[in-house]
């Protein structure tokens, strides 16, 4: 499997950055998945009683995230983080998006805790990971647009392997080639934070959570934590 790499430029600007990296290798798509059915269902019903709201763009979960996408040159409130998106949607239309269970898993961790989270399906992952600023020159495929290639711009914090980019704008949006569907067996999903001082132990919930969704449905999970101290990890 990959290693996963946060670089010198991104644990420098962003010294409280921590990212969990929960991996699952001969995952079952396939099957029903009626714990995350049920972990959906309640965050849909704790909205409709008006007991829970997602984090927005004014809690300091999200604003942190908003911070960050100004530092590179994105405007946050066109081109948002995942969870900060995940979040109004499920406020505005009150369910979420039902993909596909491992997808569907990390989506309602993500927006339950006001972290962002992404997934790659790492049969399509070529050689290593890096969390790193784009030179301008590589190339991005939209998830669900094979036929668009975009540019980011120089400066931007991309997820990037040997072939090109994965995620755009940090976690605004993952790749079509690692895109993880029903098939995939071998995954490694992020959650993120910009404030480990503040919510470490929040991420660390979250990643158990998530690892507890994924396990019985997989030969195989495990935990892995990226920082600035401990900035590379083997899934």
């Amino acid at each position: 499997m990959p290693a996963f790499h946060l670089t010198p430029a991104v644990a420098d600007g962003f010294p409280d950055t921590l990212i969990a990296l929960v991996t699952a290798t001969g995952l079952r798509g396939h099957e029903t998945w009626p714990d995350t059915a049920t972990a959906l269902e309640d965050l849909e019903q704790q909205l409709a009683d008006g007991s829970w709201q997602p984090a927005d763009e004014t809690d300091p979960r999200i604003e942190a995230w908003h911070t960050a996408y100004r530092s590179f040159g994105t405007n946050p409130r066109r081109i948002r983080p995942s969870v900060d998106a995940l979040g109004r949607r499920l406020a505005r239309k009150g369910t979420l998006p039902r993909i596909n269970a491992a997808v569907d898993s990390y989506n309602a961790v993500s927006v339950r805790h006001g972290l962002p989270a992404g997934a790659f399906d790492l049969a399509h992952v070529a050689g290593d990971v890096a969390i790193r600023r784009a030179d301008g020159t590589e190339s991005f495929t939209p998830l669900g647009e094979p036929d668009t290639v975009e540019h980011p711009k120089p400066g931007e914090i991309i997820y990037a392997d040997a072939t090109g980019v994965l995620t755009r704008h940090w976690n605004h949006r993952d790749a079509h080639r690692t895109r993880v569907t029903e098939d995939s067996t071998q995954v490694a999903f992020v959650l993120e934070t910009l404030r480990a001082t503040h919510d470490g132990d929040l991420l660390k919930v979250a990643a158990e959570e998530l690892q507890g969704l994924l396990a019985p449905h997989a030969a195989r999970t495990a935990v892995y934590y990226l920082s600035p101290a401990e900035p590379r990890a083997t899934a």
